[in-house]
């Protein structure tokens, strides 16, 4: 299911724009500033589009953008030859916090209860912290399991294009919150799956 499989196809589109940031200079760290901006702005306009479905929209908009610039920044540094362990470490900060924005603005807003809201948010940091743990151990950065951030950006991509389009409940529940609920289940399988993984690596 992980669209991390997609990166070859992905890189077709992103290559061409790191070249074009690299040759005005643009610094990688800013444009993951720029990712997190997005995602700052993205998680607010989830939390005010019960009052206005057109901000599900500009969400939507603004997450892809989160996306192409965290995919970016990465390309920038490698081909610029600034890659660093400073730069790694503030793209990993910057990824979390724009989860926490993204999924709590959302849940905020009331497509889900509270309480799932925090079991899918909880998954989510739990799945990256042991990607992360797998590469503090020696093992390499570990992006395996059904719901990688990838596959989670695509899911609320998707969700909030089809709940501005589609905003009928379904039993209950809005695309939104279904979404939300598909990243707290996948997400804590996705937890499990690491950690087997890595468990069975460190014998």
């Amino acid at each position: 299911m992980t669209f991390n499989t997609l990166r070859p196809f992905a890189s077709k589109i992103i290559d061409p724009l790191a070249e074009y940031f690299v040759r005005y200079e643009v610094s990688p760290n800013t444009v993951s500033i720029a990712s997190l901006i997005c995602a700052f702005f993205a998680g607010l306009c989830f939390y005010y589009s019960p009052a206005s479905r057109e901000f599900i929209l500009l969400a939507g908009i603004l997450v892809i953008l989160n996306s192409i610039f965290d995919a970016l920044d990465g390309v920038i540094a490698r081909k610029s030859n600034r890659a660093t362990p400073r730069g790694d470490f503030l793209d990993h900060v910057i990824d979390r916090y724009s989860d926490i924005f993204i999924i709590c603005g959302i849940f905020f807003a009331g497509y889900v209860s509270w309480q799932l809201g925090v079991t899918a948010i909880v998954g989510v940091l739990l799945t990256s912290y042991l990607g992360t743990q797998a590469q503090a151990l020696s093992l390499g950065r570990y992006y395996g399991g059904i719901m990688g951030r990838a596959d989670r950006l695509v899911v609320i991509i998707l969700a909030a294009f089809g709940n501005f389009a589609f905003s009928v409940p379904i039993a209950g529940f809005s695309i939104l919150g279904w979404a939300v609920i598909l990243i707290a289940v996948t997400s804590h399988i996705t937890a499990v799956q690491r950690i087997y993984y890595i468990w069975e690596k460190l014998q």
